[in-house]
């Protein structure tokens, strides 16, 4: 009998051994599933904030950033691309009584550029970008801005002000447009306090009167007519400019449309 006995224990002990051997494969089992479930969430998840950014951006700027629509033609101290890319192949022309690109006169111009009785001062560039630098100098010498109100904000993904519109809805210009695009950074990325000129998507040729300050470093997608002209950049007030508009956001509480912040030029002057 003493056999017999201690045979049944070993059975038992067997038997408590698989069940534990089996209870901890199940959980075992259970944590790999759930790690699979997890990882798969977390690979989704990724894959959707990546288009959901693409997407912003493609959104934003298939509208132009600036868009001018098509009834018309970003630290403070921080500088466009040292390496920009070159002008695209000209596919298009000039229209209207565009300013000769011999105004800028290759040289570096200062001034400032008053939004809300916020002074930023500002460099324009003329030997990078001399057509669009040169039309800015004469509709500055036209007073053209002056009173013109600041009609688009972006605050997700790309982060713009644009200004310089007449009819304040982006669809309005100088009564010309030019081309090409001139001095777009080669990587894409637009720094804070960069001065940019708006234009059609697609459409080298379609810039005019509108441009935007880029407050805060934008990725900003190029398009077969290339990048966007950087004219210059806000050298200094861009905080204030951020914290009295930029950081109002969007009028509804989007993150793409008319300031919550009634924007307006007060003056731009160059010399």
């Amino acid at each position: 009998m003493a056999p017999s006995r201690q045979n049944d224990r070993e059975a038992r002990q067997a038997r408590e051994r698989l069940r534990a051997y089996q209870a901890r494969q199940t959980v075992h089992e259970r944590k790999l599933q759930r790690r699979r479930r997890d990882n798969w969430i977390a690979g989704i998840a990724t894959v959707v904030i990546v288009a959901l950014a693409v997407a912003t951006q493609l959104l934003y700027f298939s509208a132009g950033p600036g868009a001018a629509k098509a009834s018309s033609s970003a630290s403070p101290s921080a500088t466009p691309s040292s390496s920009p890319t070159p002008s695209p192949a000209a596919t298009g022309a000039n229209s209207g009584n565009v300013p000769s690109k011999t105004i800028a006169g290759d040289r570096t111009w200062s001034g400032t550029l008053t939004i809300n009785g916020i002074p930023l001062a500002v460099s324009l560039d003329g030997k990078a970008a001399p057509q669009a630098v040169s039309s800015t100098i004469a509709l500055t010498q036209k007073k053209f801005y002056d009173g013109l109100s600041c009609h688009r904000l972006t605050t997700d993904g790309i982060w713009v002000l644009q200004c310089g519109d007449p009819e304040g809805d982006g669809s309005g210009g100088p009564g010309y447009s030019y081309g090409p695009v001139e001095n777009a950074p080669a990587n894409g990325t637009y720094p804070a306090g960069t001065l940019a000129m708006a234009r059609q998507p697609n459409n080298g040729y379609s810039q005019g009167s509108q441009f935007f300050i880029v407050y805060k470093d934008s990725p900003i997608p190029s398009d077969p007519a290339g990048g966007y002209t950087v004219i210059g950049r806000v050298t200094s007030g861009l905080d204030k400019l951020v914290s009295t508009v930029a950081d109002k956001g969007v009028q509804g509480g989007g993150t793409d449309g008319k300031p919550a912040v009634s924007t307006r030029i007060d003056s731009f002057t160059l010399q």
